[in-house]
């Protein structure tokens, strides 16, 4: 982090002799990507908390932190993220993108990408918040990775954002979809069943078509041998989770409903006697 505390030591400086550092060098190594402006690089790596403690006024906060350029990199996300799934399942409707989408471009999922590309090494922090673990949380992480593409875009174009979002989340999402990283229903529906002294929910497998390469699943989840949920997605582990997601917003839903009931018959409306 030496590399970026001298670049970064006053506002503006960001430009200035970054051919002969090796930081710079080995991030764009990592993203496969060489930007044409290195201050817009630089710019993406730096936190909120490096620029409160580092700057001169509270207008250097807007000017300077990532914020803006993470507002921008949001949005080609999220259109190149809806064009890539658009494409890539062309048999799906709109609410399986939805759903696929709302994973792709999850914290968790962009925290996971700037890991493995290093920006937990080069993002700017202050003292105080790198003290605190800042290098690891999610959410730092994940608005990094956003400001590196909105920086990428300004630098290069859609182009150069749509290869690097394809080597480095986009060929994720199977996985991202199944891992436990993600909301894990099948725990849920297990701990609210138990909870109510229920016997294991069952997972079967009703059907499975289409080529290997694009499979869709289907799997039912019963609970004392009624069905609460059917879920189809590109693996079992995806189907399975997206039924005991139905059947524990079902489970949950019902609880609420009788929740309501109880307390509407311990306190009636005023004027009822």
């Amino acid at each position: 982090m030496v590399w970026l505390g001298r670049l970064l030591s006053r506002k503006g400086s960001a430009a200035q002799g970054t051919g002969s550092i090796g930081g710079i060098r080995d991030l764009e190594e990592a993203i496969r990507y060489t930007f044409r402006e290195k201050s817009l690089l630089v710019a993406a790596l730096r936190h909120r908390s490096y620029v409160h403690a580092n700057g001169d006024s509270p207008d250097d906060l807007v000017s300077q932190a990532n914020e803006r350029l993470e507002f921008l990199g949001d949005a080609v996300l999220g259109l190149l993220a809806t064009e890539f799934l658009y494409r890539e399942f062309p048999d799906k409707p709109e609410g399986e993108l939805t759903k696929r989408k709302s994973v792709l471009v999850s914290k968790s999922a962009l925290a996971r990408c700037a890991l493995e590309v290093h920006l937990d090494q080069h993002v700017l922090l202050s003292s105080v918040e790198e003290g605190m673990g800042g290098r690891q949380r999610r959410s730092i992480l994940g608005d990094a990775f956003e400001a590196l593409v909105g920086a990428i875009y300004l630098d290069g174009g859609l182009e150069p954002s749509r290869r690097f979002l394809e080597t480095t989340l986009f060929v994720h999402l199977r996985e991202y979809e199944t891992e436990s990283i993600f909301t894990n229903y099948k725990s849920l529906l297990l701990e609210h069943v138990q909870a109510g002294g229920g016997r294991p929910p069952e997972y079967m497998l009703r059907s499975q078509s289409g080529p290997d390469h694009q499979k869709t699943f289907t799997v039912e989840v019963a609970i004392g041998g009624k069905v609460l949920g059917t879920g189809t997605g590109p693996t079992k582990k995806y189907a399975q989770q997206e039924a005991a997601r139905l059947a524990y917003e079902l489970l949950t839903r019902k609880a609420s409903t009788d929740d309501d009931r109880d307390t509407d018959e311990r306190f009636p409306a005023a004027g009822v006697q």
